[in-house]
């Protein structure tokens, strides 16, 4: 296989952080789109509230089995192959739940969507990091603000397409073929990072180092937050806020939007207050969010809340991301290891909102969520110093004897 012997110019790097900002925004559009079809789904197979919990744990489970095995595929075909082809299957995967005719079958359809959706998560999280270090300051805030500018813009779109009546297997069909249209334009200007030849394959299941550990767990409580707001939003505006169709399927939409602009102003706030300070104030944010939607008996309130929490929890993860392309050697391989960490939560996030959810109440549930938000304060030391504003030299060769790392090749 080819590899970088010199780093990518001022110019180039410009244009990969372009370019990976797309892939960013599809892969939301993607995620926001299922999202905002998710009350359908219930209604349409007509699923209890602890039932849908169980079949929403099968996308995160889905990405904790297959997540370990994206930094083998970086390091087999290179970063460019991988990012292209592992997020072409989470556009098409996006089809599948809509035309599953029963509970088994949308598990297994849910699974394979799960795989897609976290193999093409740690690939371009990865090259995230890559174009980070080339670029010298903090940018995976953004990046993943812009992941949420896409969710935004699938949710919304999922809005009209219920509003108008249209059927989710139409809707989500539509939107998988657009987005895998996309695809190749979006990825036109990645780096195009490949391992030594002498380098031997990553393990097939990455654990993070043990710096990372700590990491991963904020991780989790953010990604608890996330999934739980993602999957039950709509249903909660409905169910416990009573609100109309319309409206809980907008419910994603607000939260998707506040953080998107959260996290597109977080590097800015990350470059001037640290993460330490930027998630100790954001998680109390999201704690504030949380009892706003644990008191909600309106949509409005409810609204307010959810949107809320997005704002408090939206640069956790790509601060978690961050960190972890700085804990250890090797970018891709830590990254997986600590995705995998983080995302297992999204295993158990659905099914336990709906498990508390059915035994209690959704709002009972969502008080789990608020707790949970306030480990973000008292965590977030272990995100440590933010990534350096002095930028990485570009243009000229590598030093001799210079690591895999040093010329910002992930060694996996």
């Amino acid at each position: 296989m080819s590899q970088h012997t010199t780093l990518p110019g001022p110019a180039r790097t410009r244009r990969a952080r372009v370019s990976i900002g797309i892939v960013f925004a599809l892969h939301g559009a993607a995620a926001g789109s299922f999202a905002a079809r998710i009350p359908w789904l219930k209604d349409h197979l007509d699923l209890s509230t602890a039932v849908l919990g169980l079949a929403l744990a099968f996308p995160a489970l889905g990405a904790s089995i297959a997540m370990p095995l994206a930094s083998r595929i970086m390091h087999r075909y290179g970063a460019l192959a991988a990012v292209r082809g592992l997020l072409t299957l989470w556009c098409l995967a996006l089809a599948l739940p809509a035309l599953a005719p029963s509970l088994p079958v949308l598990c297994a359809a849910l699974l394979l969507f799960g795989a897609g959706a976290g193999m093409a998560d740690v690939a371009m999280n990865a090259q995230g990091v890559d174009i980070e270090r080339h670029h010298g300051r903090s940018i995976m805030s953004g990046l993943h603000g812009l992941w949420s500018v896409g969710a935004l813009l699938g949710a919304a779109a999922g809005v009209g397409a219920v509003h108008l009546g249209l059927d989710a297997r139409a809707h989500l069909g539509l939107m998988a073929l657009a987005l895998v249209a996309a695809v190749p334009v979006a990825c036109r200007d990645l780096l195009d990072v490949r391992a030594e030849p002498d380098d031997d394959p990553p393990p097939r299941f990455a654990l993070p180092p043990r710096s990372a550990l700590l990491i991963g767990a904020v991780g989790m409580c953010a990604i608890l937050a996330e999934g739980a707001s993602a999957d039950w939003s709509g249903v909660y505006l409905r169910d416990v806020a009573g609100s109309s169709e319309t409206v809980a399927a907008a419910s994603y939409t607000a939260f998707a939007c506040t953080m998107a602009v959260a996290r597109l102003a977080g590097d800015a706030v990350v470059r001037r207050f640290g993460p330490v300070r930027t998630v100790r104030t954001s998680g109390a944010l999201a704690v504030a969010g949380g009892l706003l939607v644990v008191t909600a008996r309106e949509p409005a309130q409810g609204i307010a809340g959810f949107a809320l929490l997005g704002v408090g929890i939206a640069v956790v993860v790509p601060l978690a991301f961050a960190a972890a392309g700085r804990s250890g050697p090797n970018p891709s391989q830590a990254i997986a290891g600590v995705a995998t960490v983080t995302y297992t939560t999204g295993l158990f996030a659905p099914t336990l909102i709906g498990t508390i959810g059915e035994l209690t109440s959704l709002p009972v549930a969502f008080a789990v969520v608020t707790a949970a938000t306030g480990v973000l304060v008292a965590g977030a030391g272990v995100l440590g110093a933010p990534p350096r504003d002095t930028p990485v030299a570009t243009g000229g060769a590598a030093p001799a004897g210079a690591s895999a790392r040093e010329r910002g090749e992930p060694r996996g």
